[in-house]
């Protein structure tokens, strides 16, 4: 009886297709994707400030943040402007303003100087009125870039800066309830609301003072140019303002009064006529 013939048993083996890294790559480019998106948003709606500080660091990450203070962790304790730096200062605040559109109108209007208590820049009028209007102490148009600008730059240092409003000598009509030391303050302070809301620190400035005419430029006394914004920022800063102290270090600027025993005279309007010092 012939045998059955052989059974031959084939059996296939499946080996499995590896892919099991693929998703990850896909996935690593999903979460980058979307954390670049959300650091954009978050970029959106954080201050001038932190916008600065981080567009600083990618335009020049080895030295932005050093050389002007825009590092965001503890600049204010960790950046101290002294002597030594103060003309590197000046030298980064004349390379941005040079930026500014109308920079070649108003270049002879900007003066910087180096001064006992800090760096010193003064925004001077023209008969025109490039920041505000003679007798007014509503800002013009043309002056406000340059501003927004210094702001900016600015408020990237860390606190204690002043601000100083001057005048000309043109005096008002006698019966006038508003004069120069009322029109100096009033400048100085809309100066600093406008440089606040445009990247200088809510407490960076540490005191606003007006002179009226008590400080010109120029010997005649109603040159335009002795109508002037005046930004220092100074060298230290205190923890505590001492009273009567130097205003270099935070403390109450002087009056003409040595005695300190006369009151503060204040028009009819109620506002207080500001101090020489």
């Amino acid at each position: 009886m012939p045998s059955p013939p052989p059974i031959i048993i084939r059996k296939k083996t499946v080996h499995p297709r590896v892919h099991a890294g693929a998703w990850k790559v896909a996935y690593a480019d999903f979460v980058t994707a979307m954390m670049a998106l959300f650091i954009v948003l978050w970029l959106m709606n954080s201050s001038v400030k932190i916008q600065q500080a981080v567009g600083g660091y990618f335009r020049d990450p080895s030295r932005t943040a050093t050389r002007l203070g825009s590092e965001m962790n503890s600049s204010d304790e960790n950046f101290v402007i002294t002597k030594d730096n103060m003309e590197e200062l000046k030298e980064q605040l004349q390379k941005a303003i040079r930026e500014v559109p109308k920079f070649d109108k108003l270049k002879n209007q900007i003066d910087m100087t180096v001064t006992n208590e800090g760096l010193r820049i003064e925004l001077t009028e023209t008969a025109a009125g490039t920041f505000f209007d003679s007798g007014s102490a509503t800002m013009s148009d043309d002056g406000t870039d340059l501003l927004k600008l210094i702001a900016g730059e600015l408020g990237k240092l860390p606190k204690h800066m002043a601000m100083e409003g001057h005048t000309d000598a043109k005096l008002y009509p006698p019966t006038a309830t508003y004069g120069n030391w009322e029109l100096s303050v009033d400048c100085a302070n809309a100066a600093r609301r406008f440089m606040q809301l445009n990247g200088l620190g809510p407490d960076q400035v540490s005191q606003v003072r007006g002179f009226a005419s008590q400080r010109l430029r120029k010997p005649d006394a109603l040159d335009p140019s002795n109508r002037r914004i005046s930004l220092i920022v100074q060298y230290l800063k205190k923890s505590a303002a001492s009273e009567g102290g130097n205003p270099a270090e935070g403390g109450k600027a002087k009056t003409n009064d040595p005695a300190g025993k006369t009151k503060q005279p204040r028009s009819a309007s109620g506002k207080p006529d500001a101090q020489p010092q």
